[in-house]
C-alpha cells in the first residue's frame, strides 16, 4: 500500500554528506568518510546506515541529536561494507538488535545466517512492513550490501548504496568508482544498472543523494552489457 501522506511514509534523512578526493600535495594519499544516513521506519525501527570513522563518535551524537534520538534509540546498523570509513562508530550501538556489515549480520557474539542463501536477490527485511530491505550489491567488495527504502517521504524507492556508487558524477566518469576499489569490475557494473533500474533515487557512499533519470538508466545498462 502507498501512502500519499508524506509524515504516513518511511523517512530517510542523510545525516552527513560523505566525501572522497585526493589528499593535496601527497599523490599516494586521499581523505575520505561515508554518507551516513538515517531510515525512521513506519512501524517504528530505526536504521542507521554506514557509521563514518571511529573519530566520530561526538559528532555522530550531535547528528542524532539533532533528530531528536540517542544512540540507543537505533534498533539496527547496516554497514554498506567493512571499510573502516562505513564502520568507525559501530561501537555507539550496543543496544541494536542486530548488526550488519556488508552481508554479516550478528548481535554480540552471535552471527546470524542471513543473506546466505546464494541467491544474488535475496533481501532480509528491516521492518516489521518488509518496506525497508538489505539486499547484496557486490563489486566494490563482494561482500557489499545496499538498503532499499519503500514508501519514503520522496516518494519513490531509494537506494542506499555504499560504495557501488561514489558520487553522481561517476555514472558519466567510471574511473572514478574504479579508482576508489573494485573486487570485480564487472559484477559491480551489472549491479549499479540492476539499482538503478529498482530507484528513483540514490544515496551513494561518498556523495550527495541524486535522482535517478532514464537517461542514466540507459547508460549504467550500456556500460554493463558492453563489458561482459
Amino acid at each position: 500500500m502507498a501512502y500519499t501522506d508524506p509524515a504516513q511514509r518511511n523517512q530517510v534523512t542523510v545525516l552527513q554528506v560523505g566525501y572522497s578526493r585526493q589528499e593535496e600535495g601527497d599523490e599516494s594519499a586521499m581523505r575520505a568518510n561515508c554518507t551516513c544516513t538515517l531510515v525512521r521506519c513506519r512501524d517504528g525501527t530505526n536504521i542507521i546506515v554506514d557509521t563514518l570513522t571511529a573519530w566520530d563518535g561526538d559528532h555522530l551524537r550531535s547528528l542524532l541529536g539533532q533528530q531528536g534520538l540517542g544512540v540507543d534509540d537505533i534498533h539496527v546498523v547496516v554497514c554498506s561494507h567493512g571499510h573502516s570509513d562505513h564502520i568507525g562508530c559501530n561501537y555507539l550501538f550496543q543496544k541494536a538488535r542486530m548488526h550488519l556489515v556488508g552481508a554479516c549480520a550478528s548481535h554480540h557474539d552471535l552471527y546470524m545466517d542471513h543473506l546466505d542463501s546464494g541467491n544474488p536477490d535475496e533481501q532480509l527485511a528491516l521492518d516489521s512492513n518488509a518496506e525497508v530491505v538489505v539486499r547484496r550489491s557486490p563489486g566494490h567488495t563482494l561482500s557489499c550490501v545496499s538498503v532499499l527504502v519503500e514508501n519514503s517521504q520522496l516518494g519513490g524507492r531509494v537506494g542506499i548504496t555504499g560504495d557501488l556508487f561514489e558520487r553522481r558524477e561517476d555514472i558519466d566518469d567510471e574511473n572514478i568508482w574504479m579508482d576508489a576499489g573494485s573486487e570485480n569490475e564487472k559484477v559491480q557494473r551489472e549491479e549499479r544498472s540492476k539499482m538503478a533500474q529498482l530507484c528513483e533515487f540514490i544515496i551513494p557512499g561518498h556523495g550527495p543523494m541524486f535522482s535517478v533519470t532514464q537517461s542514466m538508466r540507459c547508460k549504467l545498462k550500456e556500460d554493463a552489457t558492453s563489458n561482459t
